[in-house]
Formats: C-alpha cells, structure tokens, sequence
C-alpha cells in the first residue's frame, strides 16, 4: 500500500519538474517573466524543505540554525521574502499596481496567486508538505490554463474559487488543531528546546533556561532560533532577543508572573473552574521566547499546556490586518494592506456556507481538546514604526454585498467557536511590552512599562471603587472634550434593582486586563447619544486623524476622519477597520482609565503615540464599538471585589441571541480613547438632576482620588 507521504513526495517531484521547464523555457509568451518568477519561488521554498526534511540527517529548522552561520541565516531569511520588501516592491507582482501595469486584464487573479505564494514559507518551516504543494499546483494550473489559449479572466477566477474551495478544509482543520491540540508543538519546540547544554541539542535551539542572563551586562545567547520560524526576522526581533538575554532572572520572573497570575486570577474573579482545562493559546511577537519560556512553566504549574500557532498569511485562513498568533516582523505592512480584501475576487454565499460547515466539521474533530481549552494569552508589542496606508485603486475591493458575507462568516464562525470553546468557561489575559523600534531610550521605556504593568493592585481597587459608588447612583454619564477635542457624549446607565447587591461598573484592576486600571460598563443603547472625536489614535495598528463618530441610540449614525483627501476613502478606511464591513455598530462599552502614571510616562517618554489600546485605553475615559465586554457569557454572574454583580453584561443588541443570533454579535469591539489633556468633564448626572464631577479638565476631582492626580505633579 502507498503511504500518503510517498504520494506527497511524488506530487512534489513532478511539480519540481514541471516548474523546471517553465523557468527554463524562452518564448514570447508575454506572462512568462510572472510565472517564471512564481515557480522560481516555490522551486526555493521546495529546495528549503528538502534540507529541511528530507535530506540525510535532516533535523528541521531547529537543527538547521545550529548548523548555519548567522550571516548566512540573515542572507537566506531575507530572501525568502524580498519580493515583498518595501524598497521591491514598486516592481513585485504581489504590487497590485505594477500587476495592473504588467498583466493586463489578469492583473487581478495573478496578483492575489502571487501574495497566496507567501503562504508557502509557513509550511515549510512546519513540515506541511501538501499545504506547499497546493500551492504550488494552483500556480501550474493557472499557467496550464495558457498553454493552448489565451483564456478568459473568469476561467482564472475559476480556477481561484475551487482552489478555495476544495482545499480550505485542509487548513481549517489544521488551523482548528493548532488552537486547542497541544500535540501540534512546532513552535513550542523553540521556546522550550534547551541547546549547548541540553539532551535535546540534536534537535536544535539554543539555552533559554532559567539561569540565561543571571547577571546585567552579561553577554547575550546565540540568537540564530529566531531564525527558525520562516518568520521575518529584522534588527528588531534580534535586539529583543539579545536584551531579554541579558535581563536579570528575577525581572523575567516578575514579567512573566505577572502576565500568568492574571490569568489565573481572571478565572477566578470569573468564577470559573480553571482545573476543567488543559490548554491554554499563547500569543507573542518574534525575540521574546525567554519570557514565554518562563510562561509556559508557569502555565504548566496550573495544568496548562501551550497551543501557538502561525499568524494567518493565507487567503484559506482569512488573514487579515491584525496579527493573531505568533508573528515576526512585518515585511511590508503595505502588501498586507493591499491584499486584506482578496476573497473579494471569489467571496460569495455558498463558499462563506461552505467555510462554516467546515469550521464546524474542523472543531467537531477536536470536539475533545476544545472542551479543556482555556483561551488566550497574548503578550502584545508596540514601537514599531508608524503606517499610514496607501489606498490603491488596482488592490481587490470586497462588494457591498461581500461585505455583508463576511459579516455572515464572522457572527457564524463565533456561534461555532463559543459552541465548542463555551464563553462562560473561558479566560483570557493580555500584557503589553515595547520592542526596540522604539528609539534609542528603548531600555527606559521597557523598565517604565515593566512599572506600569505592576502597579499596586489593591490601591486602584480602592479608589475605583469609589468612583463607581458614585457612577452607580447616575442615570447617565456626560462626557464633554476641551480644546479642539469636539467630544459630546451622553451615556445611559442601567438602572439598579437592588444597590446594595449590584453594580453597573466592573472594578478592572490588573487580570485578564493589564495594566490597571479602569471602570467600565455595557450601556442602555436608548438614549445614548453625540459626538466622539480623537485628534488622532492608533486602531489595529493604523492611525486615524481627526476620527470622529456620531451616535443615536447607542449606534453608529455617521463616521468621518482626515486620512485622505477624498471623503470617500476616509469613510471606506473606518468602515473597513473599525466597523468591519457593519453598517454601524453600538456602543459597546463605555469606561473611565485611571492609569495616570501610564498617561505621564506616554508624556515623559514622547511615546503616546506608540503606545497600544490596552495601555492607552487605561489613559482616560474610552468607548468601545461593537460586542460588549462580556460577549457569549452574558448569563454568567460577575462580581467585583466588594462581593456586588455586575448587572449591566448585556444591552438590546445582545439581548436579541436567543431568538435572533446572527443580530446580537458584531464579533468586534475596537476601543478608542479620549487623552487626559483633551477631556474637559466626566461628570454622574442623577435622576433628581444633581450633577457629581468625577473628571475636570484631565484631573481627578471625585474624594479619595487624589492619588490618581500625584503623577501629574511630577
């Protein structure tokens, strides 16, 4: 009997022969260069996983960088992705204008295959044969399709559609399996593989142990693993890498203590039974494996054992802007932009159909390991360089019509997952730490954030509770901007049954959440209402000048911003990334950040504009559109600390899941945050009309606050 491996491996040869001729043949054939170029890739990327996987004494890339110069390791990673470089690009296929430019009326179809080809990296660094030989056989089908004529744009766009469609089962059980299954440990091997004194140094990697860097100054680890993802690897992710090398045990500890305790502590304020689980998702940039090394013993401790899978890179795993999973540095934030939309050339009803019986079929097989799974853990990174994209005419567009399909998919695939990954059982934390990008005063800031991450629990816990002993005695909140900042915004409270047992607030301090510290609630869309404007914030890693949005009843009315000079791209930039293709959305959470240490540091350190959504959300009062915070676990009590429910979990949106669920979840919530310095009020208004300041001008006015105020002092 032929083993599926033997098949695999005939597959690939007569590809490599097949891919061999084109790159050899001379003819006047006009597409040629493009397909030429396609197959000399792949024929790269097989040549690479032969080394990797099938030569004698091949031990994968763990063994492969132990063997390799780093030189030579620097020389073949920037090859694997200097098509897409940006100072490549203006003459890449993967281009959408130098395709237009080139292929004529194929540009379209031909440029969406050639960004597909980047998939192929991921699968050979994980010994995934066939994903690098679907690949590979999607681009001889599409030259095939010239061989006898020259054919029409819907044969490649056929070509396309079956290509998804008949192998997206393949990666979403794959994808599915590397969520849950710890079994899939490819990425876990170069975090906990030790290297020059360890039993497993065949395999490859390098000494990440605990005793690594026990003394400041000490000169830092051989950093070739990095090298051993297929990830992107720059000065940044080295530079990581060596300074965490050189930190002292003691500052690892306390990094990755606290990213895990409030793990822990998030299942427990929760009430939720964390020794059900098994597993946990850890999410994290390229250079910091000696903190997540220290996680995962942490995590081990609880029960816990890692699932990390790859950033989504394909047009069959929905990649997208966001970065979810590990990743390494972007190559080019430009191509990931020009191509975020690329199923706009195939989308329609009976594939998003298809996709989720699929991704039920896919979580149906691991039914098992997605009932112990606990959620994620995700260490974010900020200080990379600013993006501001470039919206080009010749990339693919998604159809109104396409857009509303996405929305479909998402609220669907989010029904699957909570149906086998169930929200009243799950957790989730994540921390935030700056990467060398930042400037030459990068080892400051690492120290500040390191500070801010692990401020005084029980003091913020006092103080916002007394914040919300207030807020609790209001029917709504106003908030008012100063200055040029045109915020307007009147937020309608819930009202309370029972005030000695209840609350509408949540007394976040530093769990699932961290930094502290913020109160924050799922408002009464009816009633809520006015104008939300920033003079300029980062969401999912772009910026936004000018972003302001209008609310009626809790929803989105109108949304404007001064990225471009047409209103049109403006208003398609919002709706794209901040509304997800949604017509509007509601207001899903409201909150006030207390973090003012946090907001001074920003200011100190000149890095308020780099600094993410989880510490900058903690730096003023912010709103968030989309689900609320207690999406899919709504019925599921919750108490703060002084023993009282949280009764505002849902709003009329969310009410609607038992009789209409595709219109009760957006499967979004994007916070944005108005800065301490353009805030002019935040004040409870009472039924009886009594007005009770709890902000005034950037300044904490409520009694027993005063502490909040003392950095601002200096």
């Amino acid at each position: 009997m032929i083993e599926e491996t033997d098949i695999l491996t005939l597959r690939m040869e007569l590809a490599k022969g097949r891919m061999q001729e084109i790159v050899e043949t001379e003819s006047d054939f006009e597409l040629l260069p493009y397909f030429k170029k396609q197959f000399s890739f792949c024929l790269f990327l097989f040549d690479l996983y032969e080394k990797f996987w099938l030569a004698e004494n091949s031990s994968g890339p763990l063994g492969w960088v132990q063997k390799t110069d780093l030189h030579h390791l620097r020389e073949r990673n920037k090859a694997l992705y200097q098509d897409i470089l940006p100072e490549n690009y203006d003459t890449s296929y993967c281009n959408p204008d130098y395709a237009a430019k080139t292929l004529g009326e194929y540009a379209g179809v031909l440029c969406v295959a050639a960004a597909e080809m980047r998939a192929m990296i991921g699968a050979c660094y994980e010994n995934r044969l066939e994903e690098l030989l679907i690949r590979a056989e999607l681009m001889l089908e599409l030259f095939g399709a010239f061989e006898e004529e020259m054919p029409s744009v819907s044969v490649l766009q056929d070509i396309l559609y079956w290509y998804v469609s008949d192998y997206m089962e393949v990666i979403m059980e794959r994808r599915v399996a590397s969520q849950v299954n710890p079994e899939d440990d490819y990425f876990t091997g170069i975090v906990m593989r030790g290297g020059k004194n360890s039993s497993n140094a065949a395999a490859g990697g390098y000494d990440l142990s605990d005793t690594v860097g026990g003394q400041s100054g000490q000169k830092p680890e051989d950093i070739r693993y990095l090298y051993a993802y297929g990830e992107y690897v720059t000065e940044n992710e080295e530079k990581m890498a060596e300074y965490l090398s050189r930190l002292p045990e003691e500052k690892i500890g306390l990094i990755a203590d606290t990213f895990t305790e409030g793990y822990r502590i998030g299942f427990v304020l929760g009430r939720k039974d964390l020794s059900k689980k098994k597993t946990v998702n850890i999410r994290y940039h390229v250079g910091f494996e000696r903190i997540i090394r220290r996680a995962v013993l942490n995590f081990e401790k609880m029960g816990l054992r890692p699932t990390i899978y790859r950033q989504a890179s394909s047009i069959l795993e929905g990649k997208s802007m966001n970065r979810i999973g590990v990743y390494g540095g972007a190559a080019n934030r430009q191509f990931d932009y020009d191509h975020k939309e690329d199923m706009g050339l195939i989308l329609d009803k009976k594939l998003v159909s298809r996709k989720l019986e699929i991704l039920k079929n896919a979580y149906e097989a691991q039914k098992d390991w997605a009932s112990l799974h606990a959620g994620p853990a995700v260490m974010e990174t900020f200080g990379e360089a600013d993006f501001t994209p470039e919206n080009k005419e010749t990339s693919v567009k998604l159809s109104e019509k396409q857009q509303h399909l996405t929305v479909e998919y998402a609220s669907g695939a989010g029904q699957i997952t909570n149906e086998y990954i169930k929200g009243e059982e799950r957790s989730f934390t994540i921390i935030a730490f700056p990467v060398p990008d930042i400037g030459e005063n990068f080892p400051e800031i690492f120290d500040e954030t390191i500070r801010i991450n692990t401020l005084d629990y029980n003091l913020y816990r006092d103080m916002q509770q007394k914040i919300i002993d207030v807020l609790d005695q209001g029917e709504y909140v106003q908030i008012r901007g100063m200055g040029e900042n045109k915020t307007r915004m009147k937020v309608m409270l819930h009202t309370l049954q029972d005030p000695e047992k209840q609350t509408n607030f949540e007394n976040c301090v530093a769990d699932v959440n961290i930094p502290v510290g913020e109160v924050f609630t799922s408002p009464v869309l009816a009633g809520t209402e006015g104008i939300l404007h920033v003079s300029k914030v980062f969401l999912n890693e772009l910026k936004y000048e000018d972003l302001e949005l209008h609310f009626e009843d809790g929803m989105i009315t109108s949304y404007s911003c001064r990225n471009f000079e047409s209103e049109e791209e403006n208003q398609k930039l919002i709706r794209d990334t901040v509304l997800f293709h949604h017509d509007t959305l509601p207001l899903g959470e409201f909150a006030i950040g207390t973090n003012t240490t946090a907001y001074v540091a920003a200011e100190r350190l000149q890095i308020a504009d780099k600094l993410p959504i989880l510490i900058a959300e903690k730096m003023g009062p912010h709103f968030a559109v989309g689900d609320t915070c207690y999406s899919h676990a709504e019925d599921i009590p919750v108490y703060n600390p002084d023993g009282k429910e949280i009764i505002a979990r849902d709003n009329e949106r969310s009410l609607l899941r038992k009789e209409r669920p595709e219109k009760s979840y957006f499967n979004c919530h994007t916070d944005i945050t108005i800065p301490y310095d353009e805030l002019g009020e935040v004040s409870v208004v009472r039924k009886d009309g009594k007005v009770i300041p709890i902000l005034e001008e950037g300044r904490f006015v409520l009694d027993g606050c005063e502490a909040l105020n003392e950095p601002f002092a200096g």
